[in-house]
């Protein structure tokens, strides 16, 4: 192996170790995070979970677990494997976007929870506690409404990047 593909498997496995540590800090899982940025690196279209385990240096058993959350939240999806019976995990080039996307599951389950509170308890909840639940129902409200506008201003500032970038 030359130093430089030494020198960029580092980098690679160094990569793998912060976006998991950054992703851990966010309330996610370890190995969910060790995966996500192993695709993230990845030049496959798709990627088969003994391949992933090893990549990701995470447990087979992680993997499985980690993919049908990371398929919830938008990040990957499964694909069958052209001629095989195992399906390979492929994440898309949007990736951010698709969780912009899919986060609005999330939205409208607080939304609806902060709602349920509010009829449940109604009189029985003081102004500081009523106050706090109008604001997180009332703030789930606003932003998913605001997902069409931000998913819009993304694919526009995509489309001027690419426009902008030189050709090769």
């Amino acid at each position: 192996m030359s130093d430089t593909a030494g020198n960029e498997d580092v980098f690679r496995s160094d990569f793998v170790r912060r976006f998991a540590e950054y992703w851990q800090s966010q309330g996610r899982s370890k190995a969910e995070g060790r995966i996500v940025g192993y695709l993230l690196l990845s030049d496959r279209e798709g990627v088969s979970a003994a391949e992933i385990a090893d990549g990701a240096q995470v447990s087979r058993g992680s993997v499985s677990t980690a993919v049908r959350r990371l398929e919830e939240l938008g990040f990957v999806r499964q694909v069958q494997a052209p001629g095989q019976r195992h399906r390979l995990v492929a994440m898309g080039d949007d990736v951010w976007g698709n969780f912009l996307r899919n986060e609005r599951g999330y939205l409208r389950r607080q939304r609806d929870l902060a709602q349920a509170a509010l009829d449940r308890l109604g009189d029985g909840l003081g102004p500081a506690g009523r106050a706090r639940l109008v604001n997180m129902r009332d703030y789930m409200v606003w932003l998913d409404g605001y997902h069409d506008t931000l998913l819009a201003h993304w694919e526009e500032y995509k489309e001027r990047r690419d426009a902008a970038a030189p050709r090769r």
